[in-house]
């Protein structure tokens, strides 16, 4: 069975970081892109970053550029998403997900999905 779970979501002031785990049983995770959604309350969930099986390629949305990194551990079939100067506008709840390729980040691509890890920044 096909289980992903998120981990490392906290409650971070304006400035500081987290970073984020995503976790795989039932697959290995090298295997297939793996995309970090967030959602916000209210709003609709939108693509963060993905990382492809292929080459590790990576995307980010515009909004996390220079301060997000994605990657993987294949040892521990792990990718994690480094965050860094987090702003009010990241909190979100987090999730990963796994599909055949990254694309443009289409949420009916992504068949698996975590249960969401809970990131708040406030002051």
């Amino acid at each position: 069975q096909v289980q992903l779970v998120e981990s490392g979501g906290d409650l971070v002031q304006p400035g500081g970081s987290l970073r984020l785990s995503c976790t795989a049983s039932g697959f290995i995770m090298s295997h297939a892109a793996i995309g970090w959604f967030r959602q916000a309350p209210g709003k609709a969930r939108e693509g963060v970053s993905c990382i492809s099986r292929s080459d590790s390629s990576t995307y980010y949305r515009d909004a996390v550029k220079g301060r997000f990194t994605i990657s993987r551990d294949n040892g521990e079939n792990t990718v994690y998403l480094q965050m860094t100067n987090l702003k009010s506008e990241d909190t979100a709840v987090y999730y990963c997900a796994s599909a055949a390729e990254c694309g443009t980040m289409q949420r009916r691509n992504f068949r698996a999905w975590g249960q969401g890890t809970q990131v708040t920044v406030s002051s």
